[in-house]
């Protein structure tokens, strides 16, 4: 199903440890195909302000039933502040859902959720799927402090295992979230690793599932400016089937990535090999390429 564009109401929206977690009534929205790792673009401003671009948030959850659509967000600029300070009552313009979700087969699957603070919003929905088909789950949270851990005590309720980490040990272990990953994977005996954080939290991820025989499933968190494809503002480079390496959008070829394709070490760059490479790379006057 395409995405809806609807302006949605504001039923709650409240704190959640370091977080603020915002429920809309939307039911268009809801009651589309809405799957783990989809997210939504809402427009805080009106069609009057001056904050011209949406701001992406993963759907934390979706209810047909209720006709409600949740997110957890953290203020980290203008719009985020702007948006915290909306109150029940009020409207936002969303557009959901976006982008590629989370790959899941048909049969039952073991797999361990990977997420830094508010990442794991998402990951919840994708448990309670795993779980529906017959599968198993382990979670992995981390953050680097207690209160920016999230959802921990849901976490709980799904995973046979739940580890914490925060970096300075405030809750549960003191470290990264790779540093008891193998042990999760081997928990469960888990061929699948679904994680949602930083960018480079991901790549190490991946490079322990990788290590471990399981694959590695990124929800990456880059900055989108228009949500749908057109501004080419969160291009990542990833390496296809064939060997080559393109930029691919976040918004809608991802935000969900096969880990061991995304070229972490050149992203924010304009690789050398990437296909039409020579095009992008800026001209110094007389049509020579600057290097």
């Amino acid at each position: 199903m395409p995405p809806v564009q609807t302006v949605a109401t504001i039923r709650r929206i409240e704190p959640v440890g370091a977080y603020h977690r915002l429920i809309l009534h939307a039911p268009a929205a809801a009651a589309a195909d809405v799957r783990p790792g989809h997210f939504g673009a809402l427009a805080i401003g009106g069609r009057d302000g001056a904050m011209l671009l949406r701001r992406a948030f993963s759907v934390h959850r979706a209810d047909p039933a209720t006709g409600t659509v949740e997110f957890v967000f953290a203020e980290r600029g203008k719009g985020t502040r702007a948006l915290a300070r909306h109150r029940p009552g009020d409207t936002v313009d969303l557009i959901a859902p976006l982008g590629t979700p989370f790959p899941l087969p048909e049969g039952p699957v073991s797999a361990v959720l990977v997420a830094g603070g508010y990442g794991s919003a998402p990951l919840f929905s994708l448990a309670e799927t795993i779980l529906g088909r017959g599968g198993r789950v382990s979670f992995v949270l981390g953050a680097a402090t207690a209160d920016r851990l999230f959802g921990v005590e849901r976490a709980r309720t799904l995973g046979e295992h739940v580890l914490v980490v925060t970096d300075d040990g405030s809750a549960g272990r003191r470290g990264r979230v790779t540093d008891p990953l193998a042990e999760a994977i081997a928990g469960i005996g888990a061929t699948e690793v679904h994680s949602c954080g930083p960018m480079g939290m991901l790549r190490a991820v991946t490079e322990v599932a990788v290590a471990a025989g399981a694959r590695s499933h990124t929800a990456v968190e880059e900055a989108m400016a228009c949500g749908i494809g057109i501004c080419m503002s969160c291009v990542l480079p990833v390496t296809g089937a064939d060997g080559v390496t393109r930029f691919l959008r976040s918004c809608t070829d991802g935000p969900v990535f096969d880990g061991t394709t995304v070229r972490w070490d050149r992203a924010g760059t304009l690789p050398p090999d990437l296909e039409g490479a020579a095009a992008m790379a800026p001209r110094q006057p007389g049509g020579v390429i600057a290097r």
